[in-house]
């Protein structure tokens, strides 16, 4: 299993810049991806960055030029850094993880940490 905590978020205003961390322990070795999602209030669950193991990266149509997703080597952290942040990036965003196991992938989530900007 895969434990991850989120560190980051609160009130920005537009314009500004915030940077998110997730911190991964446990079963480490067994990642293969390394993404943030974000659900705005009354809309469904978006995959905003995602980085794979082999370091291949790819971003949402809305943030890129934006946000810059990165991990570390020894795949205990990834980091979202957020600029230029508009009111319709408000969210809560979330960590999310995807490990191989004995049946296949699994998912693991963080605990989600609000994002808020205000126009």
């Amino acid at each position: 299993q895969v434990q991850l905590v989120e560190s980051g978020g609160g009130l920005v205003q537009a314009g500004g810049s915030q940077r998110l961390s997730c911190a991964a322990s446990g079963s480490i070795s067994s990642i293969n991806a390394m993404n943030w999602y974000r659900q705005a209030l009354g809309k469904q669950r978006e995959l905003v960055a995602a980085i794979q193991i082999g370091g291949s990266i790819r971003y949402a149509d809305s943030v890129k030029g934006r946000f810059t997703i990165s991990r570390d080597n020894a795949k205990t952290t990834v980091c979202l850094q957020m600029n230029s942040l508009k009111p319709e990036d408000t969210a809560v965003y979330y960590c999310n993880v995807v490990s191989s196991g004995p049946l296949g992938l699994y998912d693991y989530w963080g605990q989600g940490t609000q994002v808020t900007v205000s126009s």
